[in-house]
């Protein structure tokens, strides 16, 4: 894959960059400010950005509004986010424009290698990747899902964060009827049209919790 990575941190930088061309990808460009990522982005036209949500020069948003501007220019442009917080204005602001080829991870989950890289596969092919800190939040400053079993927030949770039946079954130890079942379950309580599995049902899900 072709990729641009904007981060002030050339410590991380240089990481990403070692972890990614190591990995058999190609990093078209790096930044590390905020006005240099979207000139960048429409130059190169990645399969994927990388972007972190705080850059110079204000260490604010720069990122997150970057990769918002970017996407209104390149629809399809798959954007993965990194904080170093959970800023659940942020990820509820990068949802807004719509879920496909959205990631958000914090910058801990970078560390574990196999991880990130999977995040960043579905990422870039149109899927979504949030990070579990995001979700949770998200999830408990909606009331609406209160309604939800224990174990039906937890399916939710692993759907939000773009798995598929097979991988939540395999986490949760339970059959992967039993996971149809609670999504079934799920869509009812949170008056959800049903959907075909996969990104579609995903997208639905990541709509609510950011309505």
């Amino acid at each position: 894959m072709r990729i641009v990575i904007a981060e002030d941190n050339a410590l991380l930088r240089e990481g990403l960059v070692l972890l990614l061309t190591g990995d058999g990808h190609e990093v078209v460009a790096v930044a590390d400010t905020g006005p240099e990522i979207v000139p960048a982005l429409l130059a190169h036209r990645p399969d994927v950005a990388v972007l972190d949500v705080r850059l110079p020069p204000g260490f604010r948003d720069e990122g997150l509004r970057a990769a918002i501007e970017a996407r209104k220019a390149l629809p399809d442009l798959p954007v993965l986010v990194l904080s170093q917080y959970v800023e659940e204005t942020y990820a509820t602001e990068l949802l807004a424009g719509g879920a496909q080829g959205i990631g958000y991870l914090l910058k801990d989950r970078v560390s574990r290698v196999e991880e990130f890289l999977d995040a960043l596969q579905r990422v870039a092919a149109g899927g979504t990747a949030l990070d579990p800190e995001v979700v949770s939040q998200l999830m408990t400053r909606r009331s609406p899902l209160q309604a939800l079993t224990p174990r039906e927030r937890e399916v939710l949770a692993l759907m939000a964060q773009g798995h598929d039946n097979a991988t939540i079954a395999a986490t949760l130890v339970i059959t992967e009827r039993s996971v149809s079942k609670h999504i079934g379950s799920i869509f009812l309580k949170l008056d959800l049209p049903p959907s075909d599995s996969g990104h579609r049902r995903v997208l639905a899900v990541l709509a609510y919790l950011n309505a």
